[in-house]
């Protein structure tokens, strides 16, 4: 329980889906994750807490970056909490293959790969560099369901 000690220190409390269920779920038909091998998929993860949106609303228009960059932030807080649930010890992750961003953005705001830096600043933190920082592609789109700014697509390799 090395990473959920750092966790604490760094003050970050992870949601419980074993016990809370995950929000996923209310957007529709989906898995929280899905395992193959030693690769975990994990469902979109957004910026939910305590089962309301965090930040919503459009980068360039109604949030600055730095709302955007702690929504993706938020957003990485959950995704632990969905390799937790769904592998059941952070300490089993071997490495952050692959982060897929999805910013609501206006097409003048230019800097949507600065919000997506809020989820893999945070990944590589908590894991180091070497496991925590994977590919990354951050994409602008015009909405997410819900509200919500931010949406990620996470692939892990566990052991």
């Amino acid at each position: 329980m090395i990473i959920e000690q750092k966790l604490e220190s760094m003050g970050i409390v992870l949601p419980d889906f074993a016990r809370d269920g995950f929000y996923g779920l209310a957007y529709g038909s989906m898995k929280s994750h899905h395992l193959v091998g030693n690769i975990l998929f994990l469902g979109g993860h957004v910026p939910i807490v305590d089962g309301k949106p965090f930040n919503t609303g459009i980068l360039g228009k109604d949030l600055t970056l730095e709302q955007g960059y702690e929504a993706a932030r938020v957003t990485a807080i959950n995704c632990l909490a969905g390799i937790k649930y769904a592998i059941g010890d952070l300490d089993n992750v071997v490495s952050i293959i692959r982060s897929l961003n999805f910013v609501v953005s206006t097409p003048e705001f230019l800097e949507v790969n600065k919000v997506g830096s809020g989820a893999t600043d945070l990944f590589a933190e908590v894991f180091g560099e070497e496991k925590g920082l994977g590919g990354r592609a951050t994409i602008g789109v015009t909405s997410l369901a819900g509200g919500v700014c931010f949406e990620n697509w996470l692939t892990v390799e566990v052991k």
